[in-house]
């Protein structure tokens, strides 16, 4: 006997709902197949690359850098602070994708020359962006440069919006 699976087209179709494909705003599902290449607006992330796609429910948000939105490097030679505008640009560009933070399920980060002493940095300045129960999984790097001079950490993410209607911040 072969299996047969519902889909949610098929399902809202039973339901006697109508359901198109496109962004969320509108109350449409989105499309899981377009991609849409979305800009934050600022000079955040590494050139070079789409600061954020969103595909679907999924967000993917190229390495955010130390950089504010004029472009200017924050806190040369501290990892510190560095980490800290890294995460803000990270959690700026997934709210323009309709997500946070708490929606990241998978985390990438580079750090120039890292040693133990910098993760626990890195760590200790990403509790105040991430869940403590149930972060994200995720990886640090140690790399010997970045594309720009002075920078000492970039983070890119991939993030599942799990829901479509938010509270108001």
């Amino acid at each position: 006997m072969g299996r047969q699976f519902l889909t949610i087209a098929g399902l809202a179709a039973l339901a006697g709902c109508a359901m198109t494909s496109g962004n969320v705003p509108g109350g449409e599902i989105p499309d899981p197949l377009r991609a849409e290449y979305l800009n934050s607006g600022r000079p955040n992330g590494i050139e070079g690359f789409s600061q954020v796609v969103r595909m679907g429910h999924t967000v993917y948000v190229s390495g955010q850098v130390a950089l504010d939105a004029e472009g200017r490097l924050v806190g040369p030679g501290d990892l510190r602070a560095q980490t800290a505008q890294a995460l803000e640009n990270l959690s700026h560009s997934l709210r323009i994708a309709g997500a946070t933070p708490g929606d990241v399920a998978k985390i990438t980060v580079y750090v120039v020359n890292l040693t133990p002493a910098d993760w626990a940095t890195v760590r200790e300045v990403g509790a105040r962006f991430f869940p403590q129960r149930n972060p994200p999984a995720g990886v640090a790097v140690g790399v010997a440069s970045l594309p720009r001079d002075s920078l000492l950490i970039a983070v890119d993410a991939i993030a599942i919006v799990r829901a479509e209607f938010r509270q108001r911040e």
